[in-house]
Formats: structure tokens, sequence, C-alpha cells
């Protein structure tokens, strides 16, 4: 029984090795995908706040959404990172800031 544990610990030792770029990156998907769609909800499609929050609702609690309706800017904070997605316009819809 202990040599089974030991091996799982192991084999998920060795997961997470191989997988350590995209686990490093995943905190910040989750605020910039919120960020992301939620701006593109609201300033290109046009639905409301209520709508647009359940559509980014994601099974990881969010810390922030936060919009801002007259600079069209919305701002996601979740896991530790913080992102910020803006409305470019008609044609470009919206796209994260730096």
């Amino acid at each position: 029984m202990k040599r089974l544990l030991l091996l799982m610990i192991v084999a998920l030792l060795g997961w997470a090795w191989l997988e350590r770029q995209a686990l490093a990156d995943f905190p910040g998907i989750l605020s910039a995908y919120s960020a992301k769609e939620y701006c593109s909800c609201r300033f290109v499609m046009g639905f409301d706040e209520g709508y647009c929050r359940g559509y980014v609702k994601q099974w990881l609690p969010l810390t922030l959404l936060e919009e801002n309706s007259q600079q069209r800017q919305v701002t996601a904070a979740g896991l530790g990172q913080r992102s910020q997605a803006a409305w470019q316009g008609a044609r470009e819809g919206c796209r994260l800031l730096p």
C-alpha cells in the first residue's frame, strides 16, 4: 500500500515537472480570459452587466471584476493575477492591455 502511494506521488511530481510551464501560466489565464470576454460581451455585443457576469463566471472565483463604462475598460483579478481589457473600436473589438 505504501509503495503504491509512493509511486502515485512520484508520478504526480513527474507530471507536474513536465507541465511546469503550463502550470505556471495558468493563474494569468483566469483573469485575462475574464477581462477580455467580459469586455467583448459588454462593449462589442452590447449585453447587460448581469448577463456578462454570468457569461464569464468560472469554477474558480474571481476576486475582482470591475467595469469602467466611460472608458470601456474591464479589470479582472483572480489567483493573484490582474488583467485589463479595453474596447478598441467597432472593427477591432476588445483587447488585453499590457
